[in-house]
């Protein structure tokens, strides 16, 4: 997808018909540990993680560190009426997006990617999994 001259983004037809369906007013986007992407859900993303930090012991780094983390590294995000979410300093600098996004989707979630950072991260899973199939994973 384009990004347009006022630095926005539509988000594709079926990702916002699951937004609207839900009735998120706003979405919770958190950027990933282990790749230059950001998972995008509704509250419900929110709650998930905060569930899990609550399991933790708060007492220890690791509870503080998810928490960090969860509240101090995500951002929301507001769709416009026309299903457009601005591009903004938080979105660029971890997926390092110029021009285009890629939106793949992942369950109760979808991801915002730079297109060829996508392709790569994409040929590196099928590989793993071809391994697996394969037998040969280690």
């Amino acid at each position: 997808m384009n990004i347009d001259a006022k630095g926005r983004v539509s988000v594709p037809g079926r990702f916002r018909q699951v937004i609207l369906a839900r009735g998120y007013q706003e979405l919770y986007a958190l950027r990933c540990l282990d790749t230059p992407a950001l998972d995008v859900g509704g509250p419900d993303l929110l709650d998930a993680y905060e569930a899990r930090i609550a399991s933790e012991d708060p007492f220890l780094q690791t509870a503080d560190d998810m928490s960090y983390f969860i509240h101090g590294d995500g951002d929301f995000l507001k769709m416009d009426s026309e299903g457009r979410l601005p591009v903004s300093d938080f979105i660029r600098s971890h997926t390092q997006v110029t021009d285009r996004i890629a939106f793949v989707g992942r369950g109760t979630f979808f991801q915002i990617w730079e297109p060829s950072r996508l392709a790569e991260h994409s040929q590196a899973v099928r590989q793993r999994l071809l391994a697996l199939r394969q037998g040969t994973a280690g």
